[in-house]
């Protein structure tokens, strides 16, 4: 089975890219998702306390994580500090996905930061999904209601799209009007080609 990471810039629409291989039985784990799991883990909530106090928490006891964004787009050090936590977390459950879906041609792991941390580098072949910056602070301002200095500052946090796009084995370039269904359909024949076998060397 292949292992496929695919990434891209935060508000590239990496979401709706997914979506079109998940409609043809691609097995698609999503980072995100695996991350926000975390935040249900009675020995994680231990860890984020000791790391960030009392202030990050509602009274209820549920997490604030608008707070927590707030201090490690603000913080390097706090950002890498809570990666440090999450990360392992994620890429056992993505250990636990793969098992489950060993008969699959290949399957796709999502990360926005895949190259920032590595993940690369348990990966035979990367998927970078593209779209130029003004695009993608529209789409930010419009889906989370931010400013643009806001939006530039969660930009800045990750890795150039274009260094993203140079690095990667295969570009969808997701533009309204470009067919990325049609991209998405070339990509899956090319992989499933493969039989399993490596990609790169």
């Amino acid at each position: 089975m292949i292992r496929v990471g695919i990434t891209g810039g935060i508000g590239c629409g990496k979401s709706t890219v997914l979506a079109e291989f998940e409609k043809i039985g691609v097995p698609c784990f999503i980072s995100d998702r695996a991350g926000a799991d975390c935040y249900r883990d009675r020995v994680f909530l231990k860890e984020l306390r000791q790391l960030f106090g009392d202030a990050v928490f509602l009274p209820d006891g549920s997490v604030d994580k608008k707070a927590i964004a707030a201090r490690v787009f603000a913080d390097h050090r706090m950002m890498e500090q809570l990666n440090q936590m999450v990360h392992p977390r994620v890429m056992h459950r993505f250990e636990q996905f793969c098992l489950q879906n060993a008969t699959a041609d290949y399957v796709l792991f999502e990360s926005a930061i895949l190259y920032d941390y590595g993940f690369d580098r348990v990966m035979d072949a990367v998927v970078c999904v593209y779209l130029d910056l003004e695009e993608r602070i529209i789409r930010l301002a419009v889906r989370d209601g931010v400013s643009r200095s806001q939006i530039m500052s969660r930009i800045a946090a990750q890795m150039p799209a274009e260094e993203v796009m140079m690095k990667a084995d295969y570009v969808i370039l997701n533009y309204e009007g470009n067919p990325r269904q049609r991209q998405v359909k070339t990509i899956d024949a090319w992989l499933r080609r493969q039989g399993g076998t490596t990609i790169r060397t």
